[in-house]
């Protein structure tokens, strides 16, 4: 089950944009295979231009995006956070984010981890500077609300989708039901045909043994037990007919099919 088979991606970001611009903090979403399945909402030029820009930043946030768990400190020194998509206790994707400071940041640490990334320290620090800056425990209780609304959104779509399908199916299963009614109830027809056959040759087995005499009294016989037959075979078809008619009614109640 892909993520992408029945959510509504661009309602997803919407939810992820707003969230984003009331907290702050930056966020992506992925899929089960780690994919990307929306676009970079809410990252800044520390983050985009220079961490990721560099070769070595972007091989560490690759790595983050994919290992981190829960609320944690990115290799680039932010606050990150990693909130699982699951929906009946299968794993969906992931919402990733944050890119937000806890406190005032260290300069100093900063402008090492610019040169280990090959970025130009002075330029890293500026663009630092517009980080936001925000309490652990804020940021742990927005990336909890973000985690908490995506996976009730995530599911709302699942079980939409989920009873779109049976209903599809249920519709096609009853249209298929009552063809096969309709074909039966044809097939009936040619019961008739021989239930009125068979009447009619107990009648003329009667009439030729009693032409017969003594002679024809073994026909007689014969006779008697088509005759009998013919009864029991119009009784059963009745029966069928009788039936039929009932389930033609009751799947076409369901269907608003008309034989």
């Amino acid at each position: 089950m892909n993520i992408r088979e029945f959510v509504d991606l661009k309602k997803l970001e919407e939810i992820m944009t707003a969230w984003s611009k009331a907290t702050g903090m930056a966020t992506i979403a992925l899929d089960d295979k780690g994919e990307y399945i929306s676009g970079e909402i809410g990252f800044t030029d520390f983050c985009m231009k220079y961490t990721r820009g560099s070769e070595e930043g972007l091989k560490r946030c690759v790595k983050c995006d994919q290992e981190g768990r829960d609320t944690y400190f990115c290799h680039a020194g932010l606050m990150d956070f990693s909130k699982d998509i699951v929906v009946d206790g299968i794993y969906l994707g992931k919402i990733i984010g944050g890119q937000i400071l806890p406190e005032e940041p260290d300069e100093t640490k900063f402008r090492q981890i610019a040169q280990e990334l090959g970025i130009d320290p002075d330029e890293y620090v500026e663009a630092l500077a517009k980080i936001s800056v925000s309490s652990e425990e804020s940021i742990r209780a927005g990336a909890d609300l973000l985690g908490i609304v995506v996976n009730q959104m995530v599911a709302a779509e699942y079980y939409k989708n989920k009873d779109r399908s049976v209903n599809e199916k249920a519709a096609e299963t009853f249209d298929k039901v009552a063809s096969y009614i309709h074909n039966i109830n044809a097939y009936t027809k040619n019961l008739d045909k021989l239930e009125k056959n068979q009447k009619i040759l107990a009648l003329n087995a009667s009439i030729e043994s009693a032409r017969a005499g003594e002679a024809g009294r073994g026909f007689a016989i014969v006779a008697n037990k088509v005759g009998s037959l013919a009864a029991d075979f119009g009784a059963c078809n009745h029966q069928i007919k009788d039936e039929l008619e009932r389930l033609t009614d009751a799947v076409g109640e369901i269907t608003g099919y008309n034989s």
